[in-house]
């Protein structure tokens, strides 16, 4: 007699991040809508600087469009993260709590960074050079992360990729962080030269520093 033994199956629930997906291309087709001529300069951010030059005002940094935006940003940076977890085998791209841990701690750190930076900008006179380099890092920013969207998208839903794939992701987003660096260093060069010293000190303190130590301790937390 064949005895058959029965195994509950296991089903991960995806139904939350379908509707974190629909959400984000919900907020992007409604400030293409609100914002038509502004979105298609950003769309061509690539292969022309006119949005830059457009935009370059730093009350744009509060904008509809922008907020808009850096929520789709944040949405699809957390999918990174978890997904790129996920393929080096330190999570599962199911655990919606997870999920949220990770969306807590980026609003928590580009807020928190924000704000220092901007009390330190008043304290050494540097607000104004600040306030346009952060619209422009918003802007590149935000660009990479509905770049990384439909990638997120992709991985989430289909499994046994490469894991070259985001080495590959987080190689070109570090590529064009630089790129943002060396534009904006050409743009404000003048203001920069005239206080090189004030520069140097912000970009040790909040453009590297950070992501350092993130390196190093989510590296020892995995080791």
């Amino acid at each position: 007699m064949i005895d058959y033994l029965l195994h509950p199956r296991i089903t991960e629930n995806k139904d939350w991040a379908t509707f974190l997906f629909l959400l984000s291309f919900i907020i992007i087709a409604f400030t293409k809508s609100i914002f038509e001529n502004r979105f298609n300069d950003f769309i061509n951010l690539i292969f022309s600087d006119k949005y830059i030059k457009v935009y370059r005002d730093s009350s744009h940094l509060k904008s509809g469009f922008t907020i808009s935006l850096f929520l789709v940003q944040v949405v699809s940076l957390a999918f990174f993260i978890q997904l790129s977890l996920h393929i080096f085998g330190y999570a599962s791209k199911t655990d919606w709590i997870l999920y949220i841990q990770i969306t807590t701690f980026l609003i928590f750190f580009i807020l928190s960074k924000f704000l220092i930076e901007k009390i330190i900008a008043t304290s050494f006179n540097i607000e104004e050079f600040v306030e346009q380099f952060n619209l422009q890092k918003v802007t590149y920013r935000t660009y990479i992360g509905l770049f990384i969207l439909p990638i997120d998208i992709v991985l989430f839903y289909y499994d046994n990729f490469s894991r070259s794939i985001p080495v590959i992701m987080i190689g070109v987003v570090l590529v064009i962080n630089v790129l943002t660096y060396f534009i904006s260093i050409k743009n404000y060069q003048n203001l920069i030269f005239g206080k090189l010293f004030y520069f140097i000190l912000y970009l040790c303190a909040f453009e590297i520093a950070p992501y350092y130590f993130i390196y190093y301790w989510f590296t020892k937390g995995i080791a």
